[in-house]
């Protein structure tokens, strides 16, 4: 068979079902060997950089799942370098495939060759431009074992146009897939730090979007149980441990954080993280996040340990392998009576969650993006997965809405490209295609690869895209109070075709409408909640995403700080009765 034919029938025994991808000149014989074998569904993107973010979307969406991103030689290589990176940055594993310039002509700067490989590999695992058709069944195997082997991420392979159509010895009923390594800590290991978390008064667990990628939350859960530990998700993390579980003790940082989440930390004289990489917006300045408290750290990658600053102790380990000798352990320290009672210090937690509180409840007109937060959680239930990248819309969202389950909270976290948000949401709702999906966007991530939302519309993948709209660089303009300058930031004019919107730009409904989805447009805050159920059927019925534009009031600070987790600036007003906050998990107290 070809080469092209053997990648194909190896994605196959790798357990690859679905690709997301634009075919041509160079990568049409590896189109003609999917087309032949049948067994993958393919589903054409509009732009090369938006299959990656599919790809991406895809993967995070299930346990096991490998997303596959396909282009042809040149610039379909150097468009997926930005999905490259969100996945390597966020430790997620997706295989781009590239097609490439006959192996002669290589070195001639033939049409659309470019070195791919040298370009793509800071951003990926392994990056490979293969030669010799004869490797390329040890080139795939080779890749699925290090997308999944160790800390988890992507990987190029770049493939010749001579080379896939060359004709090889490969018999796909004998091959099989490399093990997987791993690496496990040691009971010792874990007998130590469960000695010094025993050792602390106020312990915290800072869990990581390593426990989500190592299917381990139900272990976290209930090692947290075991030993009435409070929780604090990452932003990666969200969803280990349900928003509404008595021991989630609210996120912690910067930006994407709880007042209570920090508030929490700050108090707390111990540490454990599991999976986590101490990321800056996390954790702010060092000397305030560390002094007076004790660190653990278990990652699967050894060079992440000390990469911030260094821990008390240090644990290379899968996050499922670590946290299945924790529960042991734990079980054994607890059936001796040899726990401290936690339930003094987890009830405190709790308190401050009922005390320190962001008002959602806002009548105002336009709206305030708070209300669209406080809406949303009246109208997408515990079942919601949320996809979104980054912006005041992502920041928000992560103050203000709830998460219960693991890959429910779908993030781009360190890199966060615009535009991701739309590709992303249709990956995750091809892996879930029954699911509940609920995209957020502000209006220029939504602008960035919106023609994106054709590929719902012709291949029918429903889901619901909150659009709020403010016709600002929200979080740049924030960004550049510092400097005292609002400059390039603003996307208001006058749309001659839409006068009825005003100032706001970019119509788009009619947009939208254009690329075959539905469209809502809200201007009151009574207007949210029946809009959100309305998409929702909407979606139901016509298979296609369903966008609900809320029109903002044009300028809001949200809540953040620029240096420490113990000085954010509010600048709205904070909840003082409760029904300045009647979403939140807990009624709010007031003291």
């Amino acid at each position: 068979m070809t080469a092209a034919r053997a990648a194909v029938e190896i994605l196959k025994r790798e357990g690859v079902s679905n690709a997301f991808g634009v075919p041509g000149a160079a990568i049409n014989p590896f189109y003609v060997a999917l087309k032949a074998s049948g067994g993958v569904h393919h589903t054409l993107a509009r732009h090369v950089e938006g299959a990656s973010h599919m790809a991406e979307g895809y993967t995070r969406a299930r346990p096991g799942n490998i997303g596959v991103c396909i282009g042809t030689s040149g610039p379909a290589g150097t468009d997926m370098i930005t999905g490259l990176y969100s996945a390597i940055a966020d430790s997620i594993p997706i295989l781009c495939i590239t097609g490439q310039a006959p192996t002669a002509v290589l070195h001639k700067e033939d049409f659309q060759a470019v070195d791919i490989a040298s370009i793509a590999a800071p951003v990926t695992k392994a990056a490979t431009t293969v030669l010799e058709a004869a490797q390329v069944p040890g080139v795939f195997q080779r890749a699925f074992h290090l997308m999944r082997t160790g800390r988890p991420g992507p990987v190029l392979i770049d493939l010749p146009i001579d080379v896939q159509l060359t004709e090889i010895e490969f018999d796909p009923d004998l091959y099989e897939p490399l093990p997987v390594h791993k690496p496990a800590a040691t009971r010792k290991q874990i007998e130590r730090a469960l000695e010094m978390l025993n050792a602390s008064e106020r312990p915290l667990i800072v869990a990581g979007g390593g426990v989500i990628n190592a299917d381990a939350s139900e272990l976290l859960v209930e090692f947290a149980e075991l030993t009435g530990v409070p929780v604090v998700p990452t932003l990666m993390g969200w969803g280990t441990i349900a928003d509404d579980h008595e021991l989630n003790a609210g996120m912690v940082g910067l930006q994407t954080s709880h007042r209570y989440g920090n508030a929490n930390f700050l108090e707390s004289d111990f540490v454990l993280g599991i999976g986590n990489r101490w990321a800056n917006r996390h954790t702010g300045k060092l000397d305030v996040y560390i002094q007076g408290r004790t660190f653990v750290h278990v990652d699967i990658e050894p060079t992440q340990i000390g990469r911030i600053f260094a821990p008390d102790l240090g644990i290379a380990s899968d996050a499922r392998a670590a946290l299945e000798l924790f529960v042991e352990v734990a079980r054994e320290l607890k059936a001796a009576g040899k726990l401290k009672d936690r339930s003094r210090w987890a009830a405190s937690t709790q308190e401050r969650r009922a005390t320190l509180q962001r008002r959602t409840h806002f009548d105002n007109v336009p709206l305030k993006p708070q209300r669209v937060y406080e809406e949303m959680n009246r109208a997408f239930g515990p079942e919601t997965r949320y996809v979104t990248t980054i912006g005041l819309s992502q920041i928000a969202g992560a103050q203000m809405l709830h998460v219960y389950r693991p890959r429910h909270w779908i993030n781009c976290g360190q890199a966060g490209p615009l535009g991701w948000t739309i590709p992303a949401a249709l990956g995750v709702a091809t892996a879930d295609p029954d699911g509940s999906v609920v995209a957020l966007s502000g209006d220029y991530d939504f602008q960035f690869m919106l023609e994106e939302l054709a590929v719902g519309a012709q291949h029918r993948i429903p889901y619901v895209h909150v659009l709020v709209n403010n016709s600002y660089l929200g979080l740049i303009r924030q960004a550049q109070r510092n400097f005292d300058i609002d400059f390039q930031v603003n996307l208001e004019f006058e749309n001659l075709n839409s006068p009825e919107i005003g100032v706001y730009g970019v119509d788009h409904v009619k947009v939208v409408e254009g690329l075959g989805c539905r469209a809502i447009r809200v201007t009151e805050p009574d207007q949210l909640l029946p809009a959100f159920e309305e998409a929702k059927k909407l979606a139901a019925e016509f298979r296609v995403p369903v966008v609900v534009e809320a029109i903002l009031e044009r300028v809001t600070n949200i809540a953040m700080s620029g240096t420490d987790i113990a000085s954010v600036n509010e600048f709205e007003d904070i909840a003082t009765e409760p029904a300045h906050a009647p979403t939140a998990i807990r009624p709010l107290v007031t003291t």
